[in-house]
């Protein structure tokens, strides 16, 4: 019968870990499913149950819980489509200048500019982008 409590008590826990997310929660649970078990298999005293729920729970807290919220906490970081951009490959669609141009990169058409005031690149000419000012692709020479 307790091992019937035991689990019900860790399936509540569980429930609440899903509004409070902080993981104590899912620990806590995993202490009470533990005590569940032990109780299940053997049939114990009370006071056992509850030092292996103690013991199970302090372990998950201590051991578990820090590696599981460091990898919640720590996701890929996604670059918008301005920081994906440079050094990409882009195509010159109209003649690009120290001043003026257009190029192609990744299927959106940019205004662009050369990196260095000397260059000059024509239709056709692969390049590749090294900094987005504004709305402008700076671009230089692959």
């Amino acid at each position: 019968m307790s091992a019937l409590v035991w689990v019900v008590l860790g399936i509540v826990l569980v429930i609440a870990e899903m509004f409070g997310g902080e993981l104590v929660l899912l620990m806590l649970a995993g202490g009470a499913f533990a005590a569940a078990g032990v109780d299940a298999a053997v049939d114990p005293p009370l006071w056992i149950d509850f030092v292996v729920f103690s013991a199970v729970a302090v372990l998950l807290l201590g051991a578990v819980r820090p590696v599981a919220k460091r990898h919640l906490l720590t996701r890929p970081r996604i670059l918008t489509n301005m920081e994906a951009l440079p050094g990409k490959p882009a195509m010159v669609l109209e003649r690009v200048d120290d001043h003026d141009g257009r190029v192609k990169i990744g299927g959106e058409i940019w205004s662009a500019r050369t990196e260095h005031p000397t260059e000059v690149f024509d239709v056709g000419t692969e390049v590749m982008v090294v900094q987005i000012d504004g709305a402008t692709a700076v671009v230089a020479r692959c």
